[in-house]
């Protein structure tokens, strides 16, 4: 079996790494093929079938849906978002949301940014106008430096990596402003695929919701795992610790029952309905959505335990 990441190596990836290192996956009968980050979305690499498993984020998942493409999520590793608004923690001038109008955002380009960050900022009491920059990685140099004011990094690793190197960054919560929560991480497969290998689907994903749950459980010993599967990797490991214990701290893995993995109906329907709401989605033809889809079909939890 195979699964795309989304980005090069780190804790949102903590699970398959501890599968695979703890013999979870061997012992399923699964030889896992990782497949590094690379300028193909995984979401085009699942739906065409390159690979089995993806992983992706909510709205990757809505947009290549929304599009026609057969991709459907199977699996969240996070159960809330780790998203957040990041300004350097020097900046005094800035202590909410609504103190960035008029101000720089350094962002990646993808179309939900400029209606979130307006969003939020409004329901703090500002405007919501403010300049976009699209600097992709250099974002988070680009807010140290100063040369831009705002990014929307992490909370979990970015923002760790930042305090890390000496460059604290401030955060402010979507949720706390009114924002709906979302699904920061996911792992999406094919209809296709699912289809047909319904038995192998669900061995590997008990596999990997193992690893997860000991993930929650053990934070440091899964960091360590994440470590041995990438050797080189991490010229300070004690990132990947603190970013794991933060995913801990922050109750982001598990569910109000301790479980890991499982998606809810509610969840999908208030972000999936702000990028409808804001006419971000197009379908197979280029053409704005104007029915609002059945969010229950962008999701499963039937391969679950």
């Amino acid at each position: 079996m195979s699964i795309a990441l989304s980005w090069t190596p780190n804790t949102d990836y903590t699970g398959i790494y501890v599968a695979a290192q703890r013999g979870y996956y061997k012992d399923a009968g699964i030889d896992l093929t990782v497949q590094p980050y690379a300028s193909t979305a995984p979401e085009t690499l699942v739906s065409s079938g390159t690979v089995d498993f993806g992983f992706s984020y909510q709205a990757g998942v809505t947009y290549a849906r929304a599009a026609g493409q057969d991709v459907i999520s199977v699996f969240a590793p996070d159960q809330k978002g780790t998203y957040a608004i990041g300004v350097s923690a020097k900046r005094t001038d800035i202590t909410g949301p609504r103190d960035l109008d008029g101000k720089t955002y350094a962002g990646f380009g993808t179309p939900d940014e400029v209606p979130l960050l307006q969003t939020v900022i409004r329901n703090d009491g500002g405007k919501g106008e403010f300049t976009n920059a699209t600097l992709n990685t250099s974002a988070y140099e680009a807010v140290s430096n100063g040369s831009a004011d705002f990014t929307i990094p992490t909370a979990t690793w970015d923002a760790v990596q930042a305090k890390a190197a000496g460059k604290p960054m401030k955060l402010f919560a979507l949720t706390d402003y009114g924002f709906p929560d979302q699904y920061s991480v996911l792992i999406a497969s094919s209809q296709k695929y699912l289809t047909a290998n319904p038995d192998v689907a669900k061995r590997f994903l008990a596999a990997t919701q193992k690893g997860y749950q000991f993930a929650a459980e053990h934070p440091a010993e899964a960091a360590a795992d994440v470590v041995a599967a990438n050797p080189g990797t991490f010229p300070n490991p004690a990132l990947v610790t603190e970013s794991q214990q933060a995913l801990v701290d922050g109750h982001y893995l598990t569910d109000s029952n301790g479980a890991v993995g499982r998606q809810s109906l509610d969840r999908w329907k208030a972000y999936a309905s702000f990028l409808f709401t804001n006419k971000l989605l197009t379908d197979g033809q280029g053409k704005p959505v104007t029915v609002e889809p059945d969010w229950s079909t962008y999701f499963t939890n039937d391969y679950l335990n």
